[in-house]
């Protein structure tokens, strides 16, 4: 395989391997307390991911630079320019990964301020390119179109943990995107949730190469409650917490049915249609493992332990997706598969 190839054609969904390690680094420690040996899980994780990260980094820099009219023609595309936004997703799960796990809020600081930035401007973009051309149709409505509103919805996450360590304007300045982020992901999705929905109701399935992306849709639900939670808990202007509590349960609520929902499609795909590998399989990782930190912190605040034994049981299936998914993705990227035109 040739080295210009790989910059070529290297697919902007990459850097979903680093949303997806990242929130199993985050989960892993969550359950740490209960099996123990799962911090060190996290840590190795932790570790594995910031060097997946910087790995990564370089041939989507190189490809904008040296095959540029390839990387606008993704952008372009109704499908695939809403994978873009991986990258940045991927600096704000570092940030959290940064802060949470390897307890050095400076740097998660930096990854989360560029992340921000860069979250922002795709979630702009991307849509503004659909809404201003005549090219996209009822074929290309896919849950990955969610994936810009969850990168709005994923900023409070560790931007939460970012409020009153500044003074003054710059305090103003993290409130104002953290809540910025979050109600504008959360209202985008509902409307994008509509347009899904009608797909599937109406029209015919998914290409079985985006069957996956099925799973994408507890993406919002998984990091919307988590951040909502989290919003609440740093926040010095809300003195009563229960309404966004129950709220948020609620919310969890939709996402079980989801849950459901996802396996019974993947497994009619599996038996009755096909479910080639593609670089979609990651997104089997991070909407559940978003998911399963929401039912965790979700036990937690409420004290059910019903949910946080639900929440461990979709760890366990998280960490055979990510484990399946990430030997698959090293196969056919040794082989050169995932290069080719």
């Amino acid at each position: 395989m040739k080295g210009s190839n790989l910059i070529k054609n290297f697919a902007p969904s990459w850097f979903a391997s680093v949303m997806g390690t990242g929130i199993l680094a985050l989960t892993s420690l969550f359950y740490a307390q209960y099996l123990p040996f799962l911090r060190y899980v996290a840590q190795a994780l932790f570790y594995l991911n910031v060097t997946l990260f910087g790995i990564l980094l370089v041939p989507w820099l190189l490809r904008w630079i040296l095959f540029r009219a390839r990387a606008l023609r993704d952008l372009n595309d109704p499908v695939v320019s809403n994978f873009y936004p991986t990258l940045s997703i991927g600096m704000l799960v570092l940030a959290a990964d940064f802060m949470v796990i390897g307890n050095c809020f400076s740097v998660g600081l930096w990854f989360w301020v560029v992340g921000t930035a860069l979250t922002i401007m795709f979630a702009l973009l991307v849509p503004y390119i659909m809404f201003k051309g005549e090219h996209v149709t009822i074929d290309h409505v896919n849950p990955a179109w969610f994936i810009p509103p969850v990168g709005l919805i994923v900023i409070p996450i560790a931007g939460s943990r970012v409020i009153g360590h500044f003074e003054g304007l710059a305090n103003e300045w993290v409130i104002f995107a953290n809540y910025f982020g979050w109600g504008a992901g959360f209202f985008l999705y509902l409307a994008l949730l509509a347009i899904c929905m009608y797909r599937f109701f109406l029209h015919k399935p998914l290409p079985n190469v985006l069957a996956p992306t099925v799973w994408i849709n507890l993406g919002p639900i998984g990091a919307g409650t988590v951040a909502l939670l989290n919003l609440v808990t740093h926040c010095c202007f809300i003195a009563d917490q229960e309404p966004f509590l129950v709220f948020g349960f609620l919310f969890w609520g939709f996402g079980m049915w989801w849950v459901v929902m996802a396996i019974l499609l993947t497994l009619h795909y599996i038996r009755r249609l096909s479910l080639p590998y593609a670089m979609s399989w990651w997104a089997f990782t991070f909407p559940l493992g978003a998911y399963v930190a929401a039912t965790h912190l979700i036990a937690q605040r409420l004290g059910i332990g019903l949910i946080d034994h639900i929440g461990f049981a979709l760890y366990i299936l998280l960490f055979a997706l990510w484990a399946v998914t990430a030997t698959r993705t090293l196969i056919h990227a040794f082989k050169g598969d995932l290069f080719q035109d």
